[in-house]
């Protein structure tokens, strides 16, 4: 378990800050993450890495001469939100652009991905690289949905030197993704790890047990056998990772033999002994080897192994020079001494104040409904989580806890500024995403946005406003994710509801019976979710391990649904909303 915590939301927060000051002179905390206390060097590609918290040395142990500029950290396994990344972007940025990378989980293809279009949109250029070594969660022809584990490591240190020696950003882009092509790692647990401040691991397995394949947020392995000695340990790791030996490869490689949390440093050496033997039997020609904790998922027990085959551009850069709180590749240069630059902050949304009656009624209605929603996710924050435990990290009634207090204190703030109920919303949508995280909050974030983009500025929220609203909502929302009805996520629930509310609307139904209806389409979406096996987000490498329990996203959905029509209902009633 986790020992050490003040409050468990504050953990990363504080982690974060406790790494800065441990290494006063070479980092630094900026919004968002933390990066070079000296800066990225004027004229260098900048490249930053992040993720979600709990995985040290990743992402914020690898900043420093040879390998990153800055680091996006996100909560305890929780994507950064988008503003996240926006912001240390810009901290980064030295004028040659930004090469952006993160492990491929669903939150940070989202979350990094609309920060590079948006930062993009501001005219800096920017390339992103979503990492995907993991061999156990999708086959080889399906390479492109694998997630990011250890190899991560390999693919900073290669962007990070190949920038260091001045390469442009389209020649990092290329570097990176040619190491990210021949980069392969498969993990093993022998139990799970524990949030803070909570009293049970995420998962559990029996003693004598070991999972094949487990994730770095806390999943389980896709299988379980009894747990085989060191040496036939050592067999299984190397035989599924060298069974995707590129044809060109002429045996030099990179190897990482990484940690996890709990597996101390001599069983690994234990491990290694055995491995290191199996890989030169094979032809491997072992290349400043590594053995260690580099990328860890808090206290859990398991190790990983990582091969990363080398060429003749490839070489130069794993061997490069770098210095950084948690890695070290030969002597580097001291730090320069000039002034960091400033961080430049996303701006908040605007504010425009309501000057009608029915202006200030409908922003007070769309408070009310953050505010039940607040009640009932907090209600439900535990049987969320347990569902999410299930096939995924646990932490999705966490997670959407933290967005909707977020979001309520910004509604209250915008309110209290006689904010209209666009605006209101706005600031409400944007503080989720923020305080989130992860999958669910750039969801919510960018379909709260779409639904403000309809709202009247300064009358009462119509039945036509409301029902543009919800199918904005799911334009949105399935427009960023490509999540469709089938994946098991929350899309299973928005679609029926947002199809059944248009319908029977239109159809001349009053806005009560027709989200009412709506409502009722959405628990069975969410419920048909039972019979789904995950295909998106990190509980698709689950397979059938998901069915027989509902998606939580398309729970939470069709219960914050059946909250917000409690608000239009009685809004009906007083105003006599209609089309």
């Amino acid at each position: 378990m986790t020992y050490v915590h003040n409050r468990p939301e504050d953990f990363a927060r504080e982690a974060l800050s406790g790494l800065v000051k441990a290494h006063p002179g070479r980092l630094r905390s900026v919004p968002g993450g933390i990066a070079r206390a000296d800066g990225t060097r004027p004229g260098k590609v900048a490249v930053v890495v992040g993720g979600g918290s709990g995985h040290y040395p990743a992402f914020a142990g690898v900043i420093g001469d040879g390998l990153a500029d800055a680091a996006v950290c996100g909560e305890v396994f929780a994507s950064p939100s988008t503003r996240q990344v926006i912001d240390v972007c810009r901290a980064a940025d030295a004028g040659a652009g930004v090469w952006l990378s993160f492990g491929n989980y669903a939150g940070d293809v989202l979350n990094f991905g609309a920060a590079a279009s948006r930062l993009r949109a501001q005219g800096m250029e920017v390339s992103v690289l979503a990492v995907t070594d993991d061999v156990v969660s999708a086959p080889p022809e399906r390479a492109a949905e694998r997630r990011g584990v250890a190899g991560d490591l390999v693919v900073f240190k290669v962007a990070g030197a190949a920038a260091e020696a001045g390469a442009d950003l389209a020649e990092v882009t290329r570097l990176a993704a040619h190491a990210n092509d021949r980069t392969f790692s498969f993990g093993v647990a022998f139990d799970g790890c524990t949030l803070p401040g909570a009293e049970a691991p995420l998962f559990h397995l029996d003693e004598g047990v070991v999972g094949w394949g487990l994730g770095i947020h806390g999943e389980p392995g896709v299988g379980e056998e009894p747990r085989p000695s060191a040496a036939v340990l050592a067999q299984e790791m190397v035989d599924r990772v060298l069974a995707e030996r590129p044809a060109d490869a002429d045996g030099r490689a990179a190897v990482i033999l990484n940690g996890l949390g709990d597996v101390k440093y001599e069983e690994l050496f234990v491990l290694w002994d055995r491995v290191s033997d199996l890989l030169v039997e094979r032809g491997v020609t072992l290349v400043a080897p590594l053995v260690g904790e580099y990328v860890t998922s808090l206290d859990m027990a398991g190790c990983s192994l990582t091969v990363a085959w080398l060429d003749d551009e490839l070489e130069p850069l794993w061997l490069a020079p770098a210095d950084t709180p948690a890695f070290h590749h030969g002597s580097w240069r001291a730090a320069p001494e000039t002034a960091a630059p400033e961080a430049l902050a996303e701006p908040e949304p605007a504010l425009t104040a309501a000057t009608t009656e029915a202006g200030r009624r409908a922003a007070r209605q769309v408070a009310e409904v953050l505010h039940r929603w607040q009640d009932a996710l907090h209600g439900a924050e535990e049987e969320l989580g347990r569902l999410d435990a299930i096939a995924g990290d646990g932490d999705h009634g966490r997670g959407m806890c933290r967005g909707i207090d977020a979001a309520v204190a910004a509604a209250d703030a915008a309110l209290e500024a006689d904010g209209d109920a666009p605006s209101v919303l706005r600031r409400a949508a944007d503080a989720w995403a923020d305080k989130a995280g992860g999958t669910s909050g750039a969801l919510w974030g960018v379909g709260l946005l779409a639904l403000a983009d309809v709202l009247p500025a300064d009358a009462d929220v119509s039945a036509d406003d409301a029902v543009r609203g919800v199918q904005a909502f799911h334009d949105a929302v399935t427009g960023i994710g490509g999540a469709r009805p089938g994946d098991k996520t929350l899309v299973d629930a928005l679609a029926p509801a947002t199809e059944t509310l248009v319908a029977t609307h239109g159809d001349g139904t009053d806005l009560a019976a027709a989200w009412g209806a709506a409502v009722d389409a959405a628990r069975s979406g969410a419920e048909s979710t039972k019979d789904i096996a995950a295909r998106r987000g990190r509980s698709r490498v689950l397979g059938d391990k998901s069915l027989g329990v509902p998606d939580p996203g398309a729970t939470s959905l069709a219960m914050l649904l059946a909250e917000a029509g409690a608000v239009l209902g009685a809004a009906a009633d007083e105003t006599k909303v209609g089309s």
